[in-house]
C-alpha cells in the first residue's frame, strides 16, 4: 500500500499557489487526492463540480493525483481514504494560526494522520482565490496567476 495524501480546499478557483502544493506532494507522496470541500463561509463562484473540473483539468500532467469532493469534516475524509497525511499549504504566517486550529482539532479527533505544511514557492505567497476572482472580475490578466483554463472559466464567469 502507498503512502497518500489528502490536499483538501475550496479551490474557488484552483491557483498556481494550489498547484504548487499540489505537484510538490505529488513528488513525496505515491498518491495524492485533491479533495474539493464547501467551505460554508465563503460564497463560492464556481460549484464544486466546476472546481473538481478545472482542477481536473490544470492536473492532468500528475499521473498520481485525483480529485474528489467531500462535504463533511475533513479527517473523516481522510479516515475512509486510509490516507496517512493531510497535506496543507502555508503562504504566511498569517495562515499559521488558523491552519494550527485545525490541525490541533485534526489531531483529537485522529492522531495517527499527519498533517504536513508546505511552504508555498515565495512567487505565489500572496495568491489566494478571493484576490484572483477580484482582479478576474475587472478584467485584469490573470495568467500568470491561475492554469489557463481557469483563466478561461474565469473570462466566462465575468463576462
Amino acid at each position: 500500500m502507498g503512502r497518500l495524501a489528502i490536499c483538501p480546499g475550496s479551490f474557488d478557483p484552483i491557483t498556481y499557489g494550489h498547484l504548487d502544493i499540489i505537484e510538490r506532494g505529488a513528488s513525496i507522496f505515491d498518491e495524492v487526492i485533491v479533495a474539493v470541500f464547501n467551505n460554508q463561509s465563503k460564497n463560492p463562484l464556481f460549484s464544486v463540480e466546476e472546481r473538481m473540473s478545472l482542477i481536473k483539468e490544470s492536473t492532468k500532467h500528475l499521473s498520481n493525483v485525483s480529485v474528489d469532493a467531500s462535504a463533511g469534516l475533513l479527517i473523516n475524509y481522510a479516515k475512509q481514504k486510509n490516507a496517512q497525511a493531510i497535506l496543507r499549504g502555508l503562504r504566511a504566517v498569517s495562515d499559521f494560526e488558523y491552519e494550527m486550529q485545525i490541525t490541533s482539532m485534526n489531531r483529537k479527533l485522529d492522531e495517527e494522520i499527519e498533517t504536513l505544511f508546505m511552504m508555498t514557492n515565495n512567487q505565489y505567497s500572496f495568491l489566494s482565490s478571493s484576490i484572483v476572482k477580484e482582479v478576474a472580475k475587472y478584467k485584469a490578466n490573470v495568467s500568470d496567476l491561475v492554469p489557463e483554463p481557469v483563466e478561461k472559466a474565469l473570462q466566462q464567469k465575468f463576462k
